[in-house]
């Protein structure tokens, strides 16, 4: 309970701070008692980077009952909106991991965004067309708010401790754990550990620690982001301009954040210099602009922050190197249009707490833990192939392709065709495992995206005649959902078993029975991430046991 204490927050940060309490405030040093022993202290998980993506990691891992350290340079969170757009499925993580509900009721919800080329409209698209979802497309939500509630429910778990102004210096990979060395206001100490997950950024110290690097293409242009404060009229969509008559030759994208913050993102070329493109003065021409273009006149704003960007799309050629393990940032970055970056970086956490877990109690061999660097390596290409494909549409690096570009969105306004080509950033959607090591191919004839490898659709039911969604229903570990009664033969193995159909819960408006092409007996097993792994018309004890044993690694 001590360590938890020491992380509470404190001082009015709760769910409810506002965004000056949140970036105003700051975490007291704390001398540890690790500082003064001999003998280094051993720790089985210490996490590097009190962000989005270790916060996340370390409250998931409390969760199953682990005793984390979490280490941060800093003692403050993050400056700035930086990301703002957090997908359906990081929503449906946080669900799990208790703070769903507060990002949610702060954040702007969207599902719809606009293309506009010139002055012309070319086309809408919904993002969630259908009904039956607990959670939008997208929440619009200023970093620093995600951070501040991801950092008031690591308060709340007993099994966090988190150490803020302890930043790692050194790191020594030994034949039974890793040796850290840290460095604080009062000085160097030194602890051990079984595993140190590396959540500290595209600057990563510790990838620099091992001598490592992540390579990939930075794209010769640069952007303005503008955080702007006005009382205005838009919508909550995404908005993105091609060629506006207000930015001439370049690209603006829209967003609307809580507050009455407005995200303007500015295409600026190659040669703008980044310090003289901050400046107020700069910034005021380009917003005046756009509001005279979008709405008609320039409401009264004032700008909050600004931030010229490069865009850059790399990875780590390995998300794992011994007993230490990369997420985020560090093991890989993309270009922001897409929102693929902080949702992409809280999967890897979603994916990688549970197998940390299950090794750690001997339940799963330490080969589990390679299935995480396999899976989310490939997760990381999938988001870079469409992070550059969209790069290379928003900015032509040629006349010839331009041309082809300015040709597609002539064509966008009336053909369909056309607006399947059009890129302005293909929005996140979380990576399907299709060539995951876990999975167990399929055996039965099935349609639907539910096959192996795929996160989980939610869905509306009614429990016991009130509503409910599908996702809140699966606990921790393993799950096996099933569509009628539960085989009797179930219960000896280690999983929950979640019956639609029978046991008060029943799928009234068919959503579930829809997205998992269910018939009865169909039955689904599903990981402690919530992704599919097998799937059967009709399961045999058998089946499910050899499923179980493969989906935590006995075959790797």
């Amino acid at each position: 309970m001590d360590g938890a204490m020491a992380a509470a927050p404190g001082s009015g940060l709760g769910y409810d701070a506002s965004a000056r309490q949140i970036q105003s405030h700051v975490f007291a040093y704390q001398r540890s008692p690790d500082q003064d022993r001999t003998t280094p202290q051993r720790h089985q998980v210490v996490i590097v980077g009190a962000g989005p993506v270790g916060l996340s990691l370390a409250i998931d891992l409390a969760q199953r009952g682990r005793k984390v350290l979490l280490l941060d340079n800093d003692d403050k969170l993050s400056s700035g909106s930086r990301a703002i757009c957090f997908a359906k499925r990081t929503l449906e993580i946080w669900d799990r991991l208790g703070l769903g509900d507060p990002a949610c009721a702060k954040g702007v919800e969207w599902n719809v965004g606009k293309v506009w080329f010139r002055d012309d409209l070319l086309y809408r698209f919904d993002l969630l067309p259908e009904p039956g979802h607990q959670r939008p497309a997208f929440i619009n939500l200023q970093q620093y708010y995600a951070e501040a509630f991801l950092a008031v429910r690591a308060a709340e778990l007993p099994g966090i401790e988190i150490r803020w102004k302890h930043s790692v210096a050194a790191l020594e990979q030994q034949d039974e754990g890793l040796l850290l060395g840290i460095d604080t206001p009062e000085g160097r100490y030194q602890i051990a550990a079984d595993y140190v997950a590396a959540c500290d950024g595209p600057r990563s110290t510790l990838r620099g620690l091992l001598g490592l690097e992540s390579k990939g293409r930075v794209f010769q242009d640069r952007f303005l982001i503008a955080d702007v404060k006005m009382a205005a009229d838009f919508p909550a969509e995404r908005w993105f301009w091609f060629d506006p008559p207000f930015h001439p030759n370049q690209s603006v994208l829209l967003h609307r954040q809580p507050d009455g913050v407005w995200r303007i993102d500015f295409q600026l070329g190659w040669d703008a210099d980044p310090d003289e493109e901050k400046k107020p003065e700069r910034i005021k021409p380009r917003v005046d602009a756009m509001m005279q273009q979008a709405l008609g006149y320039a409401p009264p704003y004032e700008l909050e922050w600004a931030s010229v960007y490069t865009f850059a799309c790399q990875r780590m050629n390995k998300f794992r190197h011994g007993r230490v393990l990369f997420a985020g940032d560090c093991a890989h970055g993309v270009s922001p249009f897409g929102a693929r970056g902080a949702n992409s970086g809280v999967q890897d956490a979603d994916n990688l707490a549970w197998k940390l877990d299950l090794v750690l109690r001997g339940q799963a061999p330490d080969a589990l833990l390679d299935s995480y660097a396999a899976e989310r390596e490939a997760a990381a290409d999938e988001n870079i192939l469409n992070s550059t494909r969209a790069t290379d549409f928003i900015t032509p690096k040629s006349e010839i392709s331009r041309l082809f570009r300015d040709a597609v969105l002539d064509l966008a306004g009336d053909y369909s065709f056309a607006r399947r080509i059009v890129n302005s950033g293909r929005l996140s959607v979380p990576a399907t495992l299709r060539d995951s090591a876990l999975n167990t191919p399929d055996q039965d004839s099935f349609t639907g995206g539910m096959l192996p490898g795929a996160a989980a659709a939610d869905a509306p039911l009614l429990k016991d005649g009130r509503p409910q969604w599908l996702l809140r229903q699966f606990g921790q570990g393993f799950t096996l959902l099933v569509f009628g009664p539960a085989p009797a033969w179930a219960a000896g193995l280690e999983l929950q078993t979640v019956c639609i159909g029978t046991s008060g819960l029943e799928d009234a408006e068919g959503w579930a029975q829809k997205r998992y092409d269910a018939l009865p007996g169909t039955a689904y097993l599903l990981r402690p991430d919530q992704h599919v792994c097998a799937r059967w018309r009709n399961p045999t004890q058998a089946l499910l046991a050899n499923a179980l044993r493969h989906a935590r690694g006995a075959l790797i």
